[in-house]
């Protein structure tokens, strides 16, 4: 079984189809009309997953979104209608996982719900608190950041940033990847300033922020984090 998934979604055609879709693929899907039965099955049932439309009868999908984040950390993908750039911001700020707006390709839906509990059960597995690159050491249960046991001043943006990075080391990472993986936070901190972030970054890391040995562009793809530097 993929997964247990709560639909909250007035629409009950669109319900019904993806209900169809999703049992299809795997998963037990279930469907809720209303933000009051939604919540309710939500918490005498339980979910792997909730799809959550912004526009609903009773409470709007950014309240039950809210009163969802008060008590579960629950992957909770928004659908809507309105493809305005701020509902998408506003989705995500509160606790939104992703963001979808209408008409969608149930593929796409089905991609995307599966990125998501991918992300909600590395998010449950345990980790280290420390993670450590020769020189480099990050120590996410004090969100500090020592080079040479000399911490590091970083901006809470900036560490969440570079946490990404290191986790996912030897890997490149475009800009649009690492949003998804720093969505936690607020995303106007990110927008258009990657780049500016990274910057930073480096000039906290590295020997030479000029000519980087750990924190390495990749041209035309993004960034990638070394591993294996400076004999670590």
């Amino acid at each position: 079984m993929a997964g247990r998934v709560l639909i909250i979604d007035d629409d009950t055609r669109l319900s019904a189809m993806l209900v169809d879709y999703l049992a299809g693929a795997g998963f037990s899907a279930r469907a809720a009309g209303d933000g009051a039965s939604g919540l309710a099955d939500l918490a005498a049932v339980g979910a792997d997953a909730v799809i959550l439309d912004i526009m609903l009868p009773d409470l709007d999908g950014f309240e039950i979104c809210r009163r969802i984040r008060a008590t579960s950390d629950v992957p909770v993908l928004m659908l809507t209608a309105r493809g305005d750039e701020t509902d998408r911001i506003v989705g995500l700020e509160i606790g939104a996982d992703d963001y979808l707006p209408k008409p969608f390709s149930p593929r796409e839906l089905q991609a995307r719900l599966k990125a998501i509990l991918r992300r909600g059960r590395r998010r449950e597995e345990p980790a280290a608190d420390i993670l450590r690159f020769g020189r480099l050491e990050i120590d996410r249960g004090s969100r500090a950041v020592r080079l040479d046991g000399e911490e590091r001043p970083l901006t809470s943006h900036q560490f969440d940033l570079l946490v990404a990075l290191a986790e996912n080391a030897g890997r490149v990472l475009s800009r649009d990847r690492l949003m998804d993986l720093v969505r936690g936070e607020e995303l106007a901190a990110f927008d258009r300033s990657i780049d500016v972030h990274v910057s930073r970054i480096r000039s906290a890391i590295e020997a030479d922020p000029k000519s980087p040995r750990r924190l390495i562009t990749v041209r035309g793809a993004g960034y990638v984090f070394a591993r294996n530097q400076d004999g670590a």
